[in-house]
């Protein structure tokens, strides 16, 4: 009988001590509504260490809003507000797991409740997506003060937890992006790969960015070129890449292959058609280089590179005549060298109007002006050739011809 009796006492106590955490969740999700989130936060913190409250979905789900509450409450916005964001959102983790990531439960129901505008309180959710439109305000609040590191903190929180928003994952990463967290950067962009009809083009064009300058990885970048070429096979900035690409890793025949069909959509764009030139001129084909360089001078006059491109093959092949005359025997000297040197004046008098464009482009670069001081030199232009050495001493000193 005795035994019997400590059973039951035993029994009651084990009930008691049940029925008293449960007053404590129960406790703790009226300070929630009556906004004591301190004592509601310890009261709670109190039921997940529990045994049996501890093990229910409900006591997590009420420790997330409470946490939610207190995060929408700090407007300090620092790493500690933060912080606490992060514990609601694993808090809701938990809740969901409990539920067997089973989304049709009521309790399931209530964690994904939206937060609609112009609705009363008790048609709100407060659960994930309150949480989300919290840490959203915040990213934005940070953003307009310029703070980036806090900014992609919350963005990133934001878009953890709702991933299909693609607008903040790309916020998230776009501010990752501008801080340097080029991991993170990487892990939004490439999320919103994996979004159905969602437009990626600007996700890929930051992960080509981040791969081949941040990472040094042409490989990952043509990876990453090719796989965005397949779903935008029209887009000329995709076309430019590649083509850059495959001559970084030293892919000329694919390179020419991929320049020659960019070029059937875009006949007029300077930046192909320079790689065209390139390729050319890298093959040996100087003419046809030369062709190229001077094409993307007039589909853009005002493009430097194909400027200076074109007028540096003028010169090399002036130069190469000059060279030759220099070798020659004094019997070929009598017979070619004027006939040459007429030659070489006329490739220098082919270059000038390309120097002359390119150094107005970049009217402080010297090494321009010194080609057009030699060339006006050579062509006995004196004035013009003084109006060189003048900038030029201006910029480098008298004595610039003796460095």
């Amino acid at each position: 009988m005795k035994k019997l009796i400590l059973s039951l006492a035993v029994v009651g106590i084990a009930s008691t001590v049940a029925f008293g955490q449960k007053k404590v969740v129960r406790s703790a999700e009226k300070n929630l509504r009556k906004g004591n989130l301190e004592e509601a936060y310890t009261e709670i913190k109190t039921a997940t260490a529990d045994e049996e409250t501890g093990a229910q979905s409900d006591t997590y789900f009420i420790k997330g809003k409470i946490e939610t509450k207190m995060f929408e409450a700090d407007s300090s916005n620092t790493q500690s507000t933060v912080d606490m964001g992060r514990e609601a959102q694993e808090s809701f983790v938990k809740t969901f797991e409990m539920e067997n990531n089973d989304s049709t439960s009521k309790v399931s129901k209530d964690l994904f409740k939206e937060v609609l505008p112009d609705m009363p309180a008790n048609f709100q959710g407060e659960g994930i997506y309150r949480l989300k439109n919290a840490s959203f305000n915040k990213a934005i609040a940070k953003y307009e003060e310029e703070d980036m590191e806090l900014s992609h903190e919350f963005f990133a929180l934001a878009a953890d937890l709702d991933p299909n928003d693609t607008s903040i994952v790309f916020n998230a990463g776009y501010t990752a992006n501008m801080i340097g967290n080029t991991e993170a950067a990487k892990k939004y962009f490439t999320e919103l790969l994996d979004v159905p009809e969602y437009n990626k083009l600007n996700a890929y064009y930051f992960l080509i960015q981040i791969a081949s300058a941040e990472d040094n990885d042409p490989e990952e970048a043509y990876r990453v070129v090719t796989e965005a070429r397949e779903e935008y096979p029209d887009d000329k900035g995709l076309a430019e890449f590649e083509i850059q690409l495959l001559l970084q890793l030293d892919k000329m025949d694919e390179a020419m292959t991929s320049i020659e069909k960019a070029l059937v959509n875009d006949p007029n764009n300077p930046a192909i058609r320079l790689r065209y030139g390139y390729l050319k001129e890298k093959s040996g084909d100087m003419e046809g280089a030369l062709e190229e360089y001077k094409k993307t001078v007039e589909a853009d006059p005002e493009f430097f590179e194909g400027n200076y491109y074109a007028g540096a093959i003028y010169l090399d092949k002036a130069r190469n005549i000059i060279t030759e005359v220099n070798n020659l025997s004094d019997d070929e000297w009598e017979a070619k060298s004027e006939t040459m040197l007429k030659e070489a004046d006329g490739l220098y008098l082919e270059a000038l109007p390309y120097f002359t464009k390119a150094s107005e482009l970049k009217p402080d670069n010297t090494d321009i002006m010194e080609i057009l001081f030699q060339i006006h030199t050579r062509l006995k232009n004196e004035a013009k050739a003084e109006e060189y050495n003048q900038m030029l001493s201006d910029k480098l000193g008298e004595n610039w011809l003796e460095r």
